[in-house]
């Protein structure tokens, strides 16, 4: 029933028949006919005539009449230029409707016994998820969906960063300056601060009623605080002032050449850096005390982290800690310089010369014999073949890591690795507000949990005014409400395409007119409302309804393309392809409410018909908002 399919065939037949030609079908792709013309496909035949002595026009006009008297669906045609324009036969749509309406799972596709992993999210343990997270989780999330969609094994991973100087320097902050951070902690209360003065391990979540991870994230940002005052202090000493004057670029004023400094002040000057710097050199000497910090910071954020993943419905097959990983690949990079893929230096640090590649030399040892980013991810992608035996791996990580892993994906093909060939960064555009960027050391970037619930907020304020759900116990309200908010949230991100950098605004990610969440949940309801109100009829009657309204017929054209539109957004790896997909199809069926009558329809067969239609359009629906991540509500 692959309308597609027919015409290819088609036109094969026709230019062996009419020009003795050998074609492939493939060669002469079809597209869907513009708007502002009549038809269905348009196949362009300007390549005939390479091979044949006629104009465009003439081709088009004999192709044209051979395809509507040979091919069965084909029902008349008509040529622009060089564009054959074919009119599909409504019996042909009606078939399809026939065969899909009753399927729930109509556009997935069967298992195809190939297995693909996806890594997303992967969170420093310093500080909470915020907005970028979001970004990462739902792009993640929405590609292995749509995977799963497409028929392959989907594995869903992430790495966890947890050691290394961020994570000490809010190690380093709780255990210096936990007595007498309430000044410091938002929304502290004195009972709060009192309650924690008992405990005799210092600050922590219950004392404070503070979200673990939020908890460890404010000792990030007060670390920065303390930092600063330090370094601004310093500033002002003979030896800062000395240094100005040696190593000023020209005009340079002194807060140019401070800010500048500032990194090279906590490597080389700071007390609070180099507290740090001892705090990780101990986590690594693995020092008792310190590893007993380390765990239970570390476990009040996973606690965080997890409340925030139930929220936004994502969930994890397996959890990779970079405290387990930091050592790897060093085995294969030894490997490598045997086989001369990797070369020492006579400080003896390794490298590999990508220059051929365009990627200049990276170093993958330093001269200690310690690992590097990149040594580690070598040896991660080995531990997941491993452990899985994925044929492709797919890496959600933000666009700044480019070189990284076009790096990383060079050196695991020069190594051979199987999998090499199916590496793909999955890189996307950083988030916004409209209030400008965030920067997580000054405490201004928006976490995950109140841009959720903000949206949420939303989603009832606007709820409140329509009034539709005040019939409900609150409890029910408030369920359909978080089921808005969170289709608001994931739908306004998703809907832009990867690369592209994007603004989030929660106001407008809620209304229910235009491209947000809502809108296409709203179409949702409207479907099942009628069908509870339609009960169980009798559709048999469909069979009578031989001629289709345009609208009915473009509906139904865009169900045909459901299962292609999963198919190019796993190739391709954009969710904005499902998004963008499931807005049109409620658009359309929305403009079909307002125009047609369904329950009342001018006739049985008609009223048939538009119920199948309807229950096609839903579970159409219910899967492309599933593979997004979002819920649908029976009630808006």
């Amino acid at each position: 029933m692959n309308i597609v399919n027919i015409i290819q065939q088609g036109v094969v037949q026709g230019a062996a028949q009419l020009y003795n030609l050998e074609i492939k079908g493939e060669d002469f792709p079809l597209s869907t006919t513009r708007k502002e013309f009549e038809g269905d496909y348009t196949l362009v035949v300007f390549p005939f005539t390479k091979h044949i002595k006629k104009s465009p026009e003439a081709i088009g006009q004999e192709l044209g009449a051979f395809l509507v008297e040979q091919v069965q669906y084909i029902k008349d045609f008509n040529v622009i230029k060089g564009f054959l324009n074919l009119v599909i036969d409504d019996q042909y749509w009606l078939e399809f409707l026939q065969d899909i309406y009753q399927n729930p799972q109509y556009g997935t596709q069967p298992a195809n016994g190939r297995k693909v992993m996806v890594e997303y999210c992967s969170p420093n343990t310093n500080k909470p998820l915020h907005l970028g997270h979001i970004r990462n989780i739902l792009l993640g999330w929405s590609v292995s969906k749509i995977y799963e969609a497409a028929g392959y094994d989907v594995v869903r991973v992430q790495i966890i960063n947890d050691r290394g100087i961020a994570i000490c320097k809010s190690m380093l902050a709780w255990k210096k300056f936990g007595s007498d951070a309430a000044y410091y902690l938002p929304n502290l209360h004195l009972p709060a601060y009192q309650a924690w003065k008992k405990y005799s391990g210092g600050a922590n979540p219950k004392s404070t009623n503070i979200k673990s991870d939020h908890f460890v994230g404010y000792y990030y940002v007060l670390f920065e605080k303390k930092f600063q005052e330090e370094y601004k202090v310093w500033q002002q000493s003979e030896e800062a002032q000395a240094l100005f004057n040696e190593k000023k670029k020209g005009e340079q004023s002194p807060e140019e050449f401070f800010k500048a400094y500032k990194d090279q002040y906590f490597n080389l000057h700071s007390t609070l850096g180099k507290e740090a710097r001892e705090l990780l050199l101990a986590w690594e000497a693995h020092d008792p005390d310190t590893k007993v910090l380390w765990k239970k910071m570390n476990d009040w954020v996973y606690a965080g982290f997890d409340s925030t993943f139930d929220k936004l419905g994502v969930t994890f097959d397996k959890l990779y800690y970079e405290s387990n990983t930091y050592l790897l690949g060093r085995e294969t990079v030894d490997q490598g310089l045997n086989s001369g893929v990797f070369f020492r230096l006579e400080d003896g640090s390794v490298w590999i010369d990508l220059e051929d590649a365009k990627l200049d030399k990276k170093l993958v040892l330093r001269k200690d014999g310690t690992s590097v980013y990149i040594t580690q991810d070598i040896g991660t992608a080995q531990m997941r073949y491993q452990d899985f035996g994925a044929e492709k791996m797919i890496y959600v990580v933000a666009d700044e890591q480019n070189y990284h892993f076009q790096v990383l994906f060079e050196i695991m093909k020069r190594l051979g690795e199987p999998y090499a060939a199916g590496l793909f960064h999955l890189s996307y555009g950083m988030v916004d507000l409209p209030s400008g960027k965030m920067k997580s050391r000054e405490g201004t970037v928006v976490d995950a949990d109140d841009l959720i619930a903000e949206v949420v907020q939303e989603a009832g304020e606007n709820s409140k005014e329509r009034g539709s759900l005040a019939d409900m116990t609150p409890e029910a309200q408030q369920e359909v409400i978080r089921k808005i908010g969170l289709a608001a949230l994931k739908f306004f991100i998703v809907k832009v395409h990867p690369k592209k950098r994007m603004i989030f605004d929660p106001k407008e990610s809620v209304d229910l007119q235009g491209q947000t969440g809502p809108y296409v949940q709203n179409a949702f309801v409207r479907c099942s409302s009628m069908l509870n109100k339609a009960g169980n009829p009798d559709l048999s009657a469909a069979s009578e309804y031989t001629t289709l309204e345009t609208a009915e017929k473009d509906i139904i054209a865009q169900l045909y393309q459901f299962p292609e539109v999963i198919k190019q957004a796993a190739e391709t790896y954009d969710p904005s392809m499902v998004a963008m997909y499931s807005y049109e199809l409620a658009k359309a069926f929305h403009r079909f409410w307002h125009d047609y009558r369904i329950l009342q329809a001018e006739s049985e067969a008609a009223k048939a018909f538009r119920i199948q239609l309807s229950i096609a359009v839903r579970n159409a629906l219910r899967t492309g908002l599933d593979l997004l991540g979002i819920e649908t509500p029976e009630r808006m």
